[in-house]
């Protein structure tokens, strides 16, 4: 898939990973339709790289929104044949703090809500236009690159919602691509390691150093664009599917 060609929906897609992604696309002359939050940095993105963007608010939590944006996506841009999805969030409970309190419920439903159920769904939705467009000489009709992450491998203490959900992500890869082989629609997802994304944005510099010892090499945190650059590599090698890809320089997480 030629970046020129791409006709895609990014989940997320209003700042860090996402946002990145949709920059990349632009650059090469494809488009695109940003889904996050309604308050989101969403619009302003679209307006400031132009008619190749477009921005539909979006809580991939609710599954109505997520039928009606991907289908408003559909339309806006003639077809899909590519979803990256980026949305999901961080949440960090013990199972029982320091203080004595029990891990909260909600805390992980809504991480497994967002993560995963809501990263299956938009995949469902975008993966049943797919379908239908005319294939490529490979017999290609679409990509799906879904974000899980290192913390899915090896969830740290704390990570509960976040790594279970993550995990989900990790084993849906191969079994979606086997799913998905008969209709030429290929899958494949990202564990990130440590990112400059938002998620980090409120650490102090000691604690961002201390995420960024972690790395083997190099001794830095992972950059947006490397993750685009990621994608696009997945856009144009039809042979890559049914795999996730660390990104990560090495870092293997320890118990906390």
């Amino acid at each position: 898939m030629n970046v020129r060609d791409a006709r895609a929906i990014v989940t997320g897609g209003a700042s860090g990973l996402g946002e990145a992604v949709v920059k990349m696309l632009t650059e090469g002359a494809g488009r695109a339709v940003i889904l996050d939050l309604e308050g989101s940095r969403g619009e302003e993105l679209a307006r400031k790289l132009g008619g190749a963007v477009s921005f539909v608010p979006t809580d991939v939590s609710d599954s109505e929104q997520v039928e009606v944006s991907v289908a408003k996506a559909r339309e806006v841009l003639g077809t899909i044949n590519l979803a990256v999805n980026c949305a999901g969030i961080s949440p960090a409970h013990r199972m029982i703090g320091r203080d004595g309190a029990i891990h909260p419920l909600d805390s992980f439903r809504r991480a497994v809500e967002i993560n995963l159920i809501g990263l299956f769904d938009v995949v469902r939705w975008s993966a049943y236009y797919m379908a239908q467009n005319d294939p490529s000489d490979d017999g290609e009709r679409g990509l799906i690159v879904n974000v899980a992450s290192i913390a899915g491998f090896e969830g740290q203490a704390g990570q509960a919602g976040y790594a279970a959900s993550k995990g989900g992500v990790i084993a849906l890869t191969l079994q979606l691509a086997r799913d998905l082989e008969r209709h030429g629609i290929r899958v494949m997802a990202v564990a990130p390691g440590m990112m400059d994304t938002n998620m980090l944005a409120g650490l102090d510099e000691r604690r961002r150093q201390a995420l960024v010892d972690l790395n083997v090499f190099p001794r830095r945190l992972g950059r947006p664009s490397e993750f685009a650059s990621l994608v696009r590599t997945f856009m144009e090698t039809t042979l890559l599917n049914g795999e996730v890809v660390r990104l990560d320089a090495a870092t293997r997480l320890g118990h906390r």
